[in-house]
């Protein structure tokens, strides 16, 4: 959130992989021809039948009808972020055996290779093909091998890449075996929407399928898995099976699993059904003028006081003081102040003390900063007698540490003690505590691309770093509205980049929190989604309040196609969310200084 008018601090995402590309191992061949005892060994190799016998890195491979070489399917598989779209399937071969490999691919730095040869694992490529070309190579196995992996990838920053008609001919190796049903299935940690879940490996599996309540969810290639979509305070059953180029065994004994209510502050915190959600300025003057609380329209349902900022960055020591006289003539003294909010919330409108924005770097990088936190936050609270926190960390408040990867168990010390001072909050206060949160889409809808540092280092360590606050609190969570603004372009859950400014940016970013992600393309370690009431839509209020306003106009598009799947345009949701909460945006004194353009057009929409 910005003190000034238009920002221009925010200006992209993290640094992309290099575009040097590396020689491919191997040596392209032309096929020799076929001993008569040989076969072709691959499972599926035109994908007639979807991915049977194939799995795809971050689900990123799809069977597709057109284009196809021949038949009338063909694999689809789109590179993203750090996932450069590998699809693989383990063969059955035999020890000290010459196999050859083809393939018909089209695309730009298109792969296809085999590993795990027990010699020299080989792979051939073509760097651009507008038409279906065909790639070959050839490996001998080793003394031992019984089984090699062969494989398409395409590479990082490129489009979609074709494959189809693989095969891998040679001796016919002894056929695969069945894996044994998976052991010691549980359940972990339980949300109001979804359920962790864990598993020892079988023997000769490449693949894990996940069943609730007997119907297939999910297909993953580890031992863990989190299931989501689920409803809150509901009982499920869950099985899973292991999966080869044999097909798919029994599945293993159920384990059952209950999904939490959720906290009262996730309930909706008193909120009305689709709430306006405005960011006060308070404590300092701007281009838009000073607003006293007495003189908020009713309109607003949520009232963020802007700013409470720390005495330093790692203090943890928040403080809160209205605009000086000297910045803002018409203040109100703060009698009048704490009356006015009394008042609001006699009127059943909430006021939240917002901590951050863009000058307010907070980093609880110790245990006595997480104190002082929580303490100094109370001391506020208390004073004004306000109804909950806001969120509104930005620029380096939170990052996450090299060798942080997993969002659902963080290590990063300032997310740690972030995550552990608001649940002290929440435990004080109760059921009532409004807990509201603002990250940009850098630190959350990124994530579907990057996490952190990435596996090779080099990528900003804040990228998708809300994550673990978002996920660690979301049972305490009222309402989380990203700021669909000062953005630089995202992917959304179509693998389409989008931009800010119109409907369909609002549209793809709002699908992504109400459908969940897999975080850097990893599809065990899934951000799961968040219930509707849960989600507000975040946007600047005016043309000066910062970049990516969007016109009246295209936000009722933008609520027409997230609640009632119309003027959606090109964009496809993952789902029709009429419980949405509605529309967050900085900031009040902007839409007064606008003439209420952003206000006016919610209550036209909403019939406030």
């Amino acid at each position: 959130m910005e003190r000034t008018g238009p920002p221009a601090r925010f200006t992209g995402v993290v640094a992309a992989f290099a575009a040097a590309l590396l020689a491919a191992g191997g040596l392209t061949a032309l096929a020799p021809s076929a001993a008569a005892a040989d076969v072709d060994l691959a499972r599926n190799g035109g994908f007639e039948s979807g991915l049977d016998g194939w799995s795809c890195t971050g689900g990123s491979g799809a069977a597709v009808g057109t284009p196809a070489h021949s038949g009338t399917s063909a694999l689809k598989a789109t590179p993203a972020g750090a996932d450069n779209a590998k699809c693989s399937q383990v063969v059955t071969v035999e020890p000290d055996s010459t196999y050859t490999l083809g393939a018909w691919v089209q695309g730009s730095y298109v792969y296809l290779g085999a590993e795990g040869t027990g010699t020299t694992d080989v792979s051939t490529w073509t760097q651009s093909s507008t038409d279906w070309k065909q790639l070959t190579t050839t490996f001998r196995t080793g003394p031992s091998t019984t089984r090699v992996t062969v494989y398409t990838h395409g590479w990082f920053g490129t489009p979609a890449y074709y494959a189809d008609d693989l095969t891998l001919v040679g001796p016919g190796g002894a056929p695969a075996e069945l894996p044994a049903a998976p052991t010691g299935l549980k359940a972990g940690t339980a949300t109001a929407s979804s359920v962790d879940l864990s598993w020892t490996g079988s023997a000769g599996a490449t693949g894990y399928n996940v069943y609730r309540g007997g119907t297939k969810v999910l297909a993953v290639t580890g031992t863990s898995a989190t299931v989501t979509g689920l409803t809150a305070s509901t009982a499920y059953s869950f099985q899973v099976a292991a999966t080869n180029s044999a097909g798919e065994s029994a599945r293993s004994a159920a384990v059952a699993a209950t999904t939490t209510a959720g906290g009262g502050g996730g309930g909706g915190g008193g909120l009305p059904a689709h709430a306006l959600v405005g960011y006060l300025h308070s404590s300092f003057a701007n281009g838009s003028g000073y607003t006293r609380m007495a003189d908020v329209p009713d309109s607003w349902d949520v009232l963020d006081l802007a700013f409470g900022e720390p005495t330093s960055v790692t203090s943890g020591d928040i403080r809160f003081s209205l605009c000086p006289v000297t910045e803002c003539p018409n203040v109100e003294s703060a009698a009048e102040f704490k009356a006015a909010i009394k008042a609001k919330q006699a009127a059943g409108k909430k006021v939240l003390i917002s901590i951050g924005g863009q000058n307010g770097q907070v980093q609880l990088s110790t245990a006595a900063a997480r104190g002082t936190f929580v303490s100094s936050v109370s001391k506020i609270i208390d004073e004004y007698g306000l109804d909950g926190l806001d969120i509104d960390f930005e620029g380096h408040s939170l990052s996450l540490n090299t060798g942080d990867t997993d969002f659902r168990n963080p290590t990063t010390p300032v997310v740690v003690n972030l995550i552990s001072a608001v649940k002290a909050l929440k435990a004080k206060y109760g059921d009532k505590f409004v807990l509201t949160m603002a990250p940009e889409t850098f630190f959350v809808q990124l994530g579907y691309q990057y996490y952190g540092s990435g596996p090779w280092g080099g990528q900003d360590p804040r990228a998708g770093a809300y994550l673990p606050v978002i996920h660690a609190l979301r049972d305490d969570l009222t309402l989380l509205h990203v700021q669909d603004y000062n953005s630089g372009s995202i992917m959304g859950l179509d693998n389409q980049y989008h931009s800010m400014g119109g409907a369909d940016f609002h549209i793809a970013m709002t699908d992504m929190l109400l459908t969940g992600f897999p975080v850097a393309g990893d599809q065990t370690k899934v951000f799961p989604a968040l219930r509707p009431d849960q989600v507000a839509i975040g946007l600047p209020a005016s043309t000066q309040a910062g970049n990516g306003h969007t016109s009246p106009a295209e936000v009722t598009k933008a609520l027409n196609c997230l609640t009632k799947k119309t003027d959606c345009g090109s964009y496809a949701t993952h789902g029709t969310w009429p419980a949405l909460r509605g529309l967050m945006t900085w900031s009040i004194n902007w839409d007064r200084f606008n003439n209420g353009e952003f206000s006016k057009n919610f209550d036209a929409y909403f019939g406030g």
